[in-house]
């Protein structure tokens, strides 16, 4: 299995002076702690992480001389970044891929290896994700263009979809192309799956 790590983004939601990847945490980067989480299971071989064509930030990293990384350009969009890692050389060699967030390094290791053990036995691909508890609404727009409450939304069998989330790379690429081909808005690897397997 080989992890992937969309890191181009800028972070421009939280203000900070550098992209949240980059932010420190007990001296390490949240990247460093993401990937250092990711390392340590032990089906994951190694890690492509897609930064930014002009990102000053990773070089100072120790992820820089760790050989188990590798550093790819990632896109414009987090699906252009993950594209970009699946299609690394050091991604061709590996029959799995698991994509998993750059700024989200407090995702539980039993958890990653229990959803890479589920992939594999089934040979199917899958994803975290946890139960909607809160009451859903949905919404229509008024004639002014404001967000009206139009129904309450059922919220059994809903779900927060969340990273890490595993597919064969081959199927996994193939999806993400068909969609971008299509136009499809693809806002995490299942539903580029989604879409593709219709």
């Amino acid at each position: 299995v080989i992890a992937i790590v969309p890191a181009a983004g800028v972070g421009k939601r939280m203000k900070a002076n550098c992209p949240k990847q980059y932010l420190k945490i007990q001296g390490k980067t949240v990247l460093e702690h993401t990937i250092d989480k990711l390392l340590a299971c032990q089906q994951i071989e190694h890690v492509v992480v897609a930064v930014s064509d002009g990102d000053e930030y990773f070089s100072d990293t120790a992820l820089v001389t760790n050989k188990n990384v590798t550093r790819v350009c990632g896109g414009a969009e987090r699906v252009d970044s993950v594209l970009a890692g699946l299609k690394s050389n050091k991604a061709s060699h590996y029959q799995w891929a698991l994509v998993h967030d750059a700024a989200r390094p407090c995702v539980d290791k039993a958890d990653i290896e229990n959803l890479i053990q589920a992939c594999l036995a089934s040979e199917t691909g899958g994803l975290l994700a946890y139960p909607v508890r809160d009451t859903m609404k949905r919404a229509h727009l008024s004639p002014d263009k404001s967000e009206l409450v139009d129904h309450t939304v059922e919220r059994e069998h809903m779900w927060h979809a969340l990273t890490p989330q595993m597919y064969q790379t081959e199927v996994l690429i193939n999806a993400i192309e068909s969609g971008l081909n299509q136009g499809v808005t693809i806002t995490d690897e299942s539903s580029s799956i989604e879409a593709f397997e219709g």
